[in-house]
């Protein structure tokens, strides 16, 4: 009987250390105190290769880990570098997503671009902002129909889309350019911002602080530098202005192969009023830089600046400026009704996805872009770096420069449309016009070298990119 209680005890035992045992928890290598994935912003996956066939397009409705994927957006404006590395990081810190930002140097983002896209850990998000960029990269662009960030939008007017319709680059934001002017320096030179309503009373204004410059103080413009940091002022901007006249004149509503210059002689007159009435002329011009004109200006020492409403937080910010003080005018040359012009206004802000990224990090981008648009971090920084972006939950601008836009618009002037969004080869377009503008500018050149490149080099660039 010993013998039978004894065993039977051992068995109860035994049952009672198996029992235990199964109620114990197996390891967790994903806990909170060890991240699931160890990619770090500057070691992006590696992504699938154009072989490997993708998953059903994800959706909003597409469930996935928040910490699955990385992103690496390669962004093409170096004024919004810190906002976006700010912005990246509290990302990061948020949802354990790496995402790293690289940012292209003024004027070489095409180049960049095409090398970053060759490379095994390519881009995920990138810019494409024009039609001429859909041609160069609409392979990579993954289309967005259907996806999340598509499902934010309140427009799709900024959007370009593929030959077969396909949205294939959303644009994110839109922006307006003009001049920017010190209404206060105005004022102490004895004139208001009403009597600039056309190219001969912005001359005259501009050439009496001129003349006076000394006496004053202070000078009509701040310098048109055409170093690489501030020619796409010129190369891209005020080069818009004929651009526009001309395929308005012509109803364009698609990439010309040729151009005529039929208003490079307004150019003209834009360009030397910019170079004439400043304190910095000539040759000195070739390498006054962006950040050297933002100062002039920013400090007093201009009384007109040509920018866009990008700028309005650097120079309230940065340099203080009242807002009250600040305002925008249309960029006037000469054209015959520009009385009733506004602000040039549109967007080469325009994301796309690249294609042969992973599912994952695909998927990553898009859960990134939506956090950027629907977030109180992201909506506040697209506010106040770019201005009214077309999504559900963006947040209205505090600047005066959208003011202008809106106000010129409601009293029925018309927007000067960005025709610059058609240039083929964009910065190689660009760089042989700075090039002619600068050896004008230093009296090497003549001006029929910046029509050449302007017209000639358009079909050229038309022509390379479209072979």
């Amino acid at each position: 009987m010993k013998k039978i209680i004894a065993l039977l005890l051992a068995l109860v035992m035994v049952f009672a250390l198996v029992a235990c045992a199964s109620t114990e928890k197996p390891a967790d290598n994903n806990t909170t105190d060890q991240p699931k994935d160890n990619t770090t912003a500057d070691q992006p996956k590696d992504n699938t290769t154009a072989d490997q066939p993708k998953e059903d397009k994800p959706t909003e409705d597409t469930p996935v880990e928040p910490a699955s994927g990385s992103v690496y957006y390669l962004n093409f404006k170096p004024e919004a570098d810190e906002a976006w590395q700010k912005l990246a990081a509290t990302y990061t810190e948020q949802t354990g997503v790496p995402v790293k930002v690289v940012t292209a140097a003024s004027g070489t983002y095409d180049t960049t671009l095409a090398a970053e896209l060759d490379k095994s850990s390519a881009p995920t998000l990138f810019q494409c902002g024009n039609q001429g960029a859909i041609n160069s990269y609409g392979d990579y662009c993954y289309p967005l129909d259907g996806t999340a960030i598509m499902d934010q939008m309140t427009t799709d007017a900024f959007n370009l889309k593929g030959e077969d319709g396909q949205t294939l680059s959303i644009g994110y934001c839109y922006e307006a350019f003009g001049i920017i002017v010190n209404k206060a320096l105005l004022e102490k030179a004895g004139h208001s911002i009403d009597e600039i309503t056309d190219f001969a009373s912005l001359k005259a204004v501009a050439d009496d602080i001129h003349a006076r410059a000394e006496e004053l103080g202070f000078d009509a413009f701040s310098s048109a530098g055409l170093d690489g940091s501030s020619s796409w002022r010129f190369s891209g901007h005020l080069a818009n202005m004929p651009l526009f006249y001309e395929f308005r004149d012509d109803n364009v509503t698609e990439q010309p192969a040729t151009i005529t210059g039929a208003y490079l002689e307004n150019f003209k007159n834009i360009w030397d009023l910019y170079t004439t009435d400043t304190a910095t002329t000539g040759a000195a011009l070739a390498t006054a830089t962006g950040d050297e004109s933002e100062a002039e200006f920013g400090e007093g020492k201009a009384a007109f600046y040509q920018n866009g409403t990008w700028e309005y937080s650097n120079l309230t910010g940065t340099f203080g400026m009242n807002p009250d003080d600040l305002a925008m005018i249309p960029i006037y040359c000469g054209v015959e009704g520009e009385e009733k012009a506004g602000l040039c206004a549109g967007t080469e802000n325009c994301w796309a996805i690249n294609n042969e990224s992973s599912e994952e990090d695909i998927q990553a981008t898009i859960n990134f872009l939506v956090w950027v648009v629907t977030s109180d971090e992201g909506t506040t920084m697209l506010a106040e770096e770019f201005g009214p972006c077309p999504f559900k939950d963006a947040k209205e601008p505090e600047n005066v420069f959208f003011q202008n836009a809106n106000k010129y618009t409601a009293e029925g002037n018309y927007v000067v449309t960005w025709a610059f969004n058609w240039t083929p080869a964009v910065d190689d377009w660009r760089a042989a016009v700075v090039d002619a503008l600068t050896q004008y500018t230093a009296g090497t050149g003549d001006w029929a070298a910046v029509e050449t490149a302007f017209v000639q080099g358009w079909a050229t660039q038309y022509a390379k990119e479209n072979a």
